[in-house]
């Protein structure tokens, strides 16, 4: 501001026209130097690091930051992939135990295919369930314990909710029902006096199944997760807080079975494993504790780099309003924001806030185990992507990425248009297929179908899964599906595709004509000096440039 400023009181009273310093050929002899500071200055700041180093010699501290850090968050997310990798497996695996162990006559199926249908055979189930878990310890070979309380082992629930009041008649076709729902509860302790017999059947419960909504048995089982040791990780210890679930509420003569699993994953009371200590987990520790050191390190530096670019940019802004008397255009603007940082410091947070929580999963404080994997899986999608910026500095990789950043606007506005088509159709389909096929059940099972289709996988079997619905409803399914297909694989595709073709056209004319696409290019595109002519390294910048760690990284 202040230089600008200092030029316009430099120069003669009959250059200044309303207020404004104007450029002339008269003038453009005495300015020319500092045009052509501030020029070189601008061709600086958007070299990448080789040419930085060409330019001044200065050393691309940040480029070997990053990629240091590229490697540290790789190691810490395989790392933290193969301890998610045995939980998750141990985890799926007991729930398959529990189902085989507590549901009479259960295979391998698919869980939403268990159901009874007699009420026999709901009492014989229920009664299976106690018997089995009264005789656990004779029956599993898992380290299977009961839960303590107080000295007392916990015992298994079973709740059974209802309507509180029903009179129904199917054949008068009368009902007298109050909404309400209530729930009673019988508890049974694995050290009951039925133990000696072997069999729970005179448990006294009864189920009115006229007003039964669900019949839930709770139970609590113990633990050891010791496959960890091979790796040379201490065992975790696990509460499995199960229910098993008799589903009544339809109330269509299906009662579904189905069984949860709540896991809760602490450090053991007291633990001993021959020729083992301590010193991995410090280890870890010590080492995420690096990944966050770094991480914010890259966080601070490419923060400023980001406001040194706006700072640069309003500079150039008022530059080019007091020499050309013009407006520099928002796209222009924009090219002082480099969106990799922004996508660096996403990244940084991102694995800060991830290795934090897994340093509380390590130290058993956290067992949310999803939230860090969603926290440091996507950070590191992120740093790998970031990668494509570095191959950008050679010209044949380039184009990609120029491809992508001028396509973008016109993508997103032709995908918020196919939206409102895509929409459409899910809703239609949702409605009137969804009585009479299977994957138009649901709004969810709608779109995914209806993607799957754009993308032209399992066509036939959509057609083919059709019910017959009667003759409307069969023609309306054909219409719905043909015109579908048709609109979205043969006409928004390939205007689709067309979009980026072009772009990549039009950028691979300029790249090759090196036209200038930009006021803002046009203008650095007149410095003639190459990062090994020495011109750069007598240009003073100012502080807050020279300061600025991420300046290497143009």
């Amino acid at each position: 501001m202040e230089d600008s400023e200092l030029l316009c009181t430099s120069r003669s009273e009959e250059r200044r026209l309303n207020g404004h310093c104007r450029w002339s050929a008269h003038t453009r002899t005495l300015d020319s130097k500092m045009v052509e500071d501030f020029r070189r200055r601008l061709k600086y700041f958007f070299m990448n690091p080789c040419e930085k180093y060409r330019a001044r010699g200065r050393k691309p501290w940040k480029l070997m930051l990053q990629i240091l850090k590229i490697a540290i968050i790789t190691v810490q997310l395989v790392s933290f992939g193969l301890s998610n990798e045995m939980m998750v497996t141990f985890k799926d695996e007991n729930l398959m135990t529990f189902r085989h162990l507590f549901l009479k006559g259960y295979r391998d199926h698919h869980m939403g295919s268990y159901a009874l249908y007699r009420k026999a055979d709901v009492y014989d189930h229920i009664h299976y369930i106690i018997n089995r878990y009264i005789n656990l310890q004779n029956l599993t070979v898992a380290n299977l314990a009961y839960e303590s309380v107080d000295g007392k082992y916990a015992p298994l629930s079973v709740c059974q909710e209802f309507y509180r009041n029903s009179s129904i008649d199917p054949g008068n076709e009368t009902f007298d029902i109050d909404p309400h729902i209530d729930k009673d509860c019988i508890s049974i302790y694995p050290v009951q006096s039925f133990d000696h017999s072997g069999s729970a059947t005179h448990v006294n419960f009864s189920l009115d199944f006229k007003r039964l909504l669900s019949v839930n048995i709770y139970l609590t089982l113990k633990t050891i997760n010791l496959q960890t040791v091979r790796h040379h990780e201490l065992p975790d210890c696990y509460d499995f807080h199960i229910m098993i679930m008799f589903d009544n509420r339809a109330h269509s003569g299906k009662i579904k079975v189905d069984v949860k699993n709540d896991v809760r994953i602490y450090e053991c009371r007291d633990w001993n494993v021959e020729g083992t200590s301590g010193k991995n987990d410090y280890l870890l520790l010590s080492f995420d504790s690096v990944v966050i050191l770094a991480c914010f390190t890259s966080l601070i530096l490419c923060t400023r780099s980001v406001i040194n670019g706006i700072q640069l940019q309003f500079e150039f802004n008022i530059f080019f309003h007091a020499y050309f008397n013009k407006i520099v255009s928002w796209s222009d603007r924009m090219e002082f924001v480099n969106g990799w940082y922004i996508l660096i410091i996403v990244s940084d947070t991102l694995t800060i806030a991830g290795s934090v929580l897994k340093i509380g999963i390590q130290t058993k404080y956290l067992t949310n185990y999803d939230v860090c994997s969603i926290l440091l899986g996507t950070a590191t999608m992120l740093v790998w992507v970031g990668v494509i910026r570095y191959l950008g500095f050679f010209k044949k990789y380039n184009i990609l990425i120029l491809t992508l950043r001028a396509a973008f606007p016109n993508v997103i506005r032709f995908c918020c248009c196919a939206a409102m088509i895509y929409l459409g159709y899910c809703f239609c389909g949702w409605i009137v297929l969804g009585p009479y096929h299977d994957k138009f059940r649901t709004l969810a099972k709608v779109t995914e179908c209806l993607f799957s289709l754009i993308n032209g996988d399992d066509m036939y079997a959509t057609f083919l899964m059709m019910r017959h619905g009667g003759y409307m409803v069969w023609l309306f399914s054909r219409l719905y599906l043909y015109s579908f297909i048709s609109l979205f694989i043969y006409m928004v595709l390939s205007l689709f595709i067309a979009l980026i073709t072009d772009t990549y056209e039009t950028i691979k004319h300029h790249q090759q004509d090196k036209v200038p696409v930009s006021q803002l290019q046009a203008f650095i595109a007149e410095c003639r000096d190459q990062p090994e002519s020495g011109r750069y390294q007598t240009d003073e910048e100012p502080t807050v440039c020279c300061l600025s760690p991420c300046c290497c990284f143009g």
